[in-house]
C-alpha cells in the first residue's frame, strides 16, 4: 500500500483490509434496550445488498429477507427466539441510515478503501504520482418542498475512481470551510490533487500544498477573474506544443494538445497560490453527425517541470473527469438521482454505501458495474468474499 494513500486510523496491521474491523468504529445510534440486531450486521446487510444492485431501502430489505440463515449468521444476524424475524424489517433498515453518524461512516469506509493500492491494479494508471480528484455532486432527489437538495464533496482516486473521503456540505458551495474536513483522514504527501474551476479555492490549495505536502492542479475560469485574465494574457503563441494525444470512444473522436509555461508565484506572476507552471490545453472533439467543437482550458499547478512532464500534466487534467464516470454509475446503475430518501443522514449514508460498492467492485477487477451487480445478485457467496467474508 503506497504511503500516499495510507489511512491513518489506529487499526491493527492485519485488520487494515477487513471491512468489518473498519465498520466497528461507527458508533451505534440506537438504544441498547430492545435492540435485536447488532449494528455491524445491519451495515453488512446494506453493503451486500447494494453490491448486489439494491437501489432503495425496500430492495435492501428484500435482499435480507431472501438471504439464507447461513448468510445472515455470517453477517452477524442470528435468530434469538423462536418465531422472531430472522432478518431485519423494513422499518429497522429505514431508521438506521437516517440516524447514523455520517462523518464516522464516511471515515470508516474511506479508510477501508484507502487501505488498498489503487495505483497499479489492472495497469489503470501510468502517472508517476497517485492522483485524487476533488469534486462535488448534488443529490437531486433529496430536495423536498422547502428543503434544498444535499450536496456531497468527494475525494476520488483517478485510477479505478474509488472514493476515499466524502463530506456533506449542505448546498453547492466553494467555501473553504466545506473543504477543510475532507482530506483530514488521508495522508496526501506526494499525491496530486486535481480541482475543476468551481472547486479551485485558493486557501484550500495553499493548505494542501503547505500542510498536507500534496501537489495541486487547479483549472482556472471566470470565478477567478484576475488569475484567468493573467493566464490568457501569457504569450502562448510563442510556446510550442509540448504534448499531443488523441483517442476515440463513446461515439466521438477527441484530440488534445498541451502547452506549459513556467511562472513565478508572486505578485508579478499569476494571482493564485503555489503556482509554478501554467497549462494551456486545447481540445478538439468530433461526435458522429455533429459539428466539431473546440475548447481551451487553462490551469495552474504546484508541480515543477522536473516533477511532471507535459504528458503527465495533461493526463492528470484528463483523469480528473473520471469522477464524472463515477457519478454516472451512481445515477444510472444505482438510480441515485431518482432516490427520494430525505430523512436525517439517510441520503448521505446511501451515497456512501454506493461508493463502497463501486470501490469493492472496481478493486475486484470489474469494469462494468451493472454486470457486476447482476453477478453478485445471483452469487451471494461471491458477494461475501468481496467483503472479506466467507460462508
Amino acid at each position: 500500500m503506497p504511503a500516499a494513500l495510507a489511512e491513518l486510523s489506529p487499526l491493527h496491521e492485519h485488520d487494515t483490509g477487513r471491512l468489518r474491523a473498519h465498520l466497528q468504529r461507527v458508533p451505534g445510534p440506537r438504544s441498547r434496550r430492545g435492540r435485536w440486531y447488532p449494528l455491524i450486521g445491519l451495515l453488512l446487510i446494506c453493503v451486500c445488498a447494494v453490491v448486489s444492485g439494491a437501489r432503495t431501502i425496500t430492495e435492501i430489505t428484500e435482499w435480507g429477507q431472501r438471504a439464507t440463515t447461513t448468510v445472515l449468521e455470517q453477517l452477524g444476524i442470528r435468530r434469538h427466539l423462536p418465531g422472531r424475524r430472522r432478518a431485519p424489517s423494513h422499518a429497522t433498515l429505514t431508521r438506521l441510515p437516517a440516524a447514523l453518524d455520517g462523518d464516522a461512516l464516511d471515515d470508516a469506509i474511506g479508510a477501508y478503501l484507502a487501505g488498498h493500492d489503487h495505483t497499479d491494479i489492472g495497469g489503470t494508471s501510468s502517472a508517476p504520482r497517485p492522483a485524487i480528484a476533488v469534486d462535488g455532486k448534488a443529490l437531486s432527489g433529496s430536495a423536498h418542498r422547502t428543503q434544498r437538495h444535499r450536496h456531497l464533496l468527494s475525494a476520488v482516486t483517478h485510477a479505478l475512481t474509488v472514493t476515499l473521503a466524502l463530506r456533506e456540505v449542505g448546498a453547492k458551495t466553494t467555501g473553504t470551510a466545506a473543504f477543510r474536513p475532507l482530506p483530514e483522514p488521508l495522508d496526501l504527501a506526494g499525491t496530486v490533487a486535481t480541482f475543476d474551476a468551481l472547486h479551485s479555492v485558493k486557501d484550500q490549495v495553499r493548505r494542501l500544498v503547505q500542510e498536507k505536502k500534496a501537489h495541486c492542479i487547479a483549472v482556472i475560469k471566470g470565478n477567478q477573474p484576475i488569475a484567468s485574465a493573467q493566464l490568457k494574457a501569457l504569450p502562448w503563441e510563442q510556446v510550442p506544443v509540448a504534448h499531443t494525444a488523441s483517442g476515440t470512444g463513446h461515439g466521438r473522436r477527441e484530440s488534445r494538445s498541451v502547452k506549459t509555461m513556467a511562472i513565478a508565484a508572486n505578485p508579478g506572476g499569476i494571482a493564485f497560490p503555489e503556482a509554478r507552471l501554467a497549462l494551456r490545453i486545447h481540445r478538439r472533439r468530433q461526435e458522429s453527425g455533429k459539428r466539431r467543437t473546440r475548447e481551451t482550458v487553462y490551469a495552474v499547478t504546484s508541480l515543477d517541470t522536473h516533477q511532471a512532464s507535459p504528458a503527465d500534466l495533461g493526463g492528470y487534467v484528463r483523469g480528473h473527469w473520471g469522477v464524472e464516470a463515477l457519478h454516472h454509475v451512481r445515477d444510472v446503475t444505482f438510480a441515485e438521482d431518482a432516490s427520494s430518501v430525505r430523512t436525517g443522514t439517510a441520503p448521505r449514508a446511501m451515497a456512501t454505501l454506493r461508493n463502497l460498492a463501486i470501490g469493492l467492485i472496481r478493486q475486484a477487477g470489474w469494469t462494468n458495474i451493472a454486470a457486476a451487480t447482476d453477478h453478485y445478485r445471483s452469487r451471494t457467496d461471491n458477494a461475501l468474499q468481496l467483503l472479506d467474508l466467507e460462508i
